[in-house]
């Protein structure tokens, strides 16, 4: 079954007042030379001279594009037909330039949003209504989406004619989601029907880590609605049960880590693939076992998630020790951490550190001459554990990634 798109952007813009794409009409050209120049601007791909082949594709691709947007204000007896031919080609010229769907997708999205800003100016200066001004922007997302999917069918057209069409395209729907370019809920849609895959409410994304000369992963015990991407310098899979779907794996990872991000909607995918990867930098004492569930340590990846962040914290709560020598910080920061950790006495916290409680009880009162009244305040001492537990974080993972460590 072929997803059919339904092109609710085209009613929309018919619901517009015609006079709204009669006083936008003559600004068609500016708008198209904006999406063009902020698309090579900003997507690598397309920032190379507008010669030949490409050149017309992507000028005349902005220019229809906003023609056609505007033709359709007010007017629900504007064909289609040429249009979505135009766009179909497009999405198989794209493959057959190979260039995978994240860059066309980026285009477009990012285009329309140059379009939409070089137009509202113009719009807002015109005597329609807020609600006029709302449902045009409104369906400019609706508009594009649509565009994308349109792409979309060609590019799945020219990849079915391609072998393993597909692997293929299920590769290219886990690149799309992982990605999750805004407002590509139609596109994703398009594309799992191509790939035969059904797109779940929610799932887990499970960043891969290979060590020098491990097995092959494991791929033929996972489940046919897992994706997966094991080429990619850093592979990856999505799973929407990973409970279930890494089951089978539990004993056969042999010289792989595996990161488990929470479930999560479609649209956080790439926040939870980041999340994963993180992950992968516990150390194993930490996260032992060849499988790491985020679900596990999500302080500890939350304390990680901006190197930047926990220097800054530090800055601010341990300021005191920014007078004393290397060593001096790291014999007190741990004995401080020890403290705020367990609250306990100079015995319990020796104990942790294997020194002499003497040693503590001189420490704790440096500590006391260098915080004072600071250690009796609750917003104080919190700082103080995060920061010292991130800079702990940290130190750990700059030592397991440096060779001979």
């Amino acid at each position: 079954m072929v997803l059919v798109v339904q092109y609710r952007g085209f009613g929309m813009l018919a619901a517009l007042p015609r006079s709204l794409g009669e006083e936008l009409r003559p600004y068609t050209g500016h708008a198209a030379a904006a999406m063009v120049k902020q698309v090579q601007h900003s997507v690598t791909a397309y920032s190379r001279p507008l010669r030949g082949v490409f050149g017309r594709v992507l000028v005349v691709s902005c220019e229809r594009a906003v023609r056609h947007y505007v033709e359709c204000i007010g007017d629900p007896d504007v064909p289609h037909d040429r249009w979505i031919d135009f766009y179909r080609m497009r999405g198989r010229i794209e493959f057959t330039e190979g260039r995978s769907l994240e860059p066309l997708h980026d285009s477009v999205t990012i285009g329309a949003r140059a379009a939409w800003r070089a137009m509202r100016p113009i719009v807002r200066g015109l005597s329609v209504g807020l609600d006029v001004i709302a449902l045009a922007a409104e369906s400019v997302f609706v508009y594009v989406d649509e565009l994308c999917a349109t792409t979309i069918e060609g590019y799945q057209e020219a990849e079915a004619r391609a072998a393993g069409a597909i692997p293929l395209r299920r590769r290219r729907l886990l690149e799309l989601i992982s990605q999750a370019p805004e407002g590509s809920a139609c596109s994703i849609a398009s594309l799992a029907d191509g790939a035969g895959w059904r797109v779940p409410g929610a799932a887990a994304m499970v960043a891969l880590q290979r060590a020098p000369g491990a097995p092959a992963f494991p791929v033929h015990l996972l489940d046919t609605t897992v994706l997966a991407d094991l080429d990619t310098a850093e592979p990856y899979l999505l799973t929407a049960d990973p409970d279930t779907d890494l089951a089978p794996l539990k004993d056969t990872l042999d010289g792989w880590r595996v990161a488990v991000s929470p479930v999560v909607p479609l649209a956080d995918a790439p926040a939870a693939l980041r999340t994963a990867r993180r992950a992968l930098l516990l150390n194993r004492e930490d996260a032992p076992g060849p499988i790491i569930w985020c679900r596990d340590h999500l302080a500890t990846l939350w304390l990680l998630a901006e190197d930047f962040l926990g220097a800054e914290l530090a800055k601010q709560s341990l300021d005191p020790f920014t007078s004393l020598s290397g060593k001096q910080q790291e014999r007190l920061s741990e004995t401080l951490l020890a403290w705020l950790e367990t609250r306990g006495g100079a015995p319990e916290i020796a104990q942790r550190l294997g020194v002499h409680p003497q040693t503590v009880r001189n420490r704790l009162r440096q500590l006391e001459d260098l915080f004072g009244d600071r250690l009796k305040d609750a917003d104080d001492r919190l700082n103080m554990q995060l920061a010292l537990r991130a800079r702990q974080l940290m130190r750990a993972h700059r030592a397991e990634e440096t060779p001979g460590n």
